[in-house]
């Protein structure tokens, strides 16, 4: 053993030695780390691609993906990797996909920033019902289709008894309506879903949700007091936080059957 720790010894102190065994060394690593750039850059990578044309708007279905390798120098951009990023997704409403592309995260949306989602999916026997809102009364657009919220209603009492006013008149009264009311889509001015883009988002001018026929008009004889000053109000809840969102209802019989008494509704 002392012999081979001499030995040692005698090569490390020798410059000449230490020298070209780092000049080795430096060869061997700059060797590896080009062997793997090479393999990195014509190794083949995984990734989805369209089966089929993908009109815009479509949901994009596992049948219509599949999976090959292609070249790293062909994936650039925002190109996809991963294919559960793209099943259950929806093409966007600009974009046609072609059969045999690549996707990219510019052509590929969710499911809300599809504009003609309003009309996916509401219960049967439900009537579509379209309030009007700005920025303000979204909580600064912070209302998504899919997100729950509660209407309340603001208005001003002036219901006559025998021809005199009660003790309550001209007083202002705001209460819960409707409660666990699901948004089906914002849109501007327009028309246009407001999330559509991302980037350039729009400024809200509506959101549109579905509710039972009779709750439509209630709804509409409430928008329609303006001798009362009424106002709907939409208010966020986290019901779209839960496993089980609360099902629609109606939440204060009494404001109910104020509107219907301030209002004529003749039965057929």
């Amino acid at each position: 053993m002392g012999d081979i720790g001499n030995t040692i010894k005698k090569f490390i102190s020798n410059k000449n030695n230490v020298t070209i065994v780092g000049v080795v060394a430096a060869i061997f690593i700059l060797y590896v780390a080009y062997t793997i750039r090479v393999n990195s850059a014509i190794s083949p990578v995984s990734v989805p691609y369209a089966r089929q044309q993908i009109s815009p708007g479509t949901q994009i279905t596992s049948s219509m993906v599949g999976v090959r390798d292609v070249p790293p120098s062909l994936i650039k951009g925002d190109v996809i990797r991963n294919p559960g990023e793209v099943i259950n997704k929806y093409a966007s409403a600009n974009s046609v996909i072609p059969s045999g592309s690549l996707f990219y995260t510019s052509t590929v949306v969710q499911k809300e920033q599809v504009p003609t989602n309003v009309i996916l999916e509401y219960p049967t026997g439900y009537v579509l019902y379209n309030m009007s809102v700005n920025t303000a009364s979204t909580y600064g657009n912070s209302m998504y289709p899919g997100n729950y919220i509660d209407i309340y209603l603001k208005a001003v009492n002036r219901i006559l008894d025998d021809q005199m006013m009660t003790e309550d008149a001209d007083k202002v009264m705001l209460g819960k309506l409707l409660e666990n009311v699901k948004i089906l889509a914002v849109k501007d001015s327009s028309g246009q879903a407001v999330f559509a883009d991302l980037d350039n988002q729009k400024i809200p001018s509506m959101i549109v949700f579905a509710v039972p026929e009779e709750y439509y008009i209630l709804l509409k004889k409430a928008e329609y007091l303006s001798t009362y000053e009424s106002t709907l109000i939409p208010v966020p809840t986290n019901e779209s936080l839960k496993d089980n969102p609360g099902d629609l209802k109606l939440y204060d019989e009494s404001l109910k059957d104020w509107i219907n008494r301030v209002t004529i509704w003749e039965e057929r």
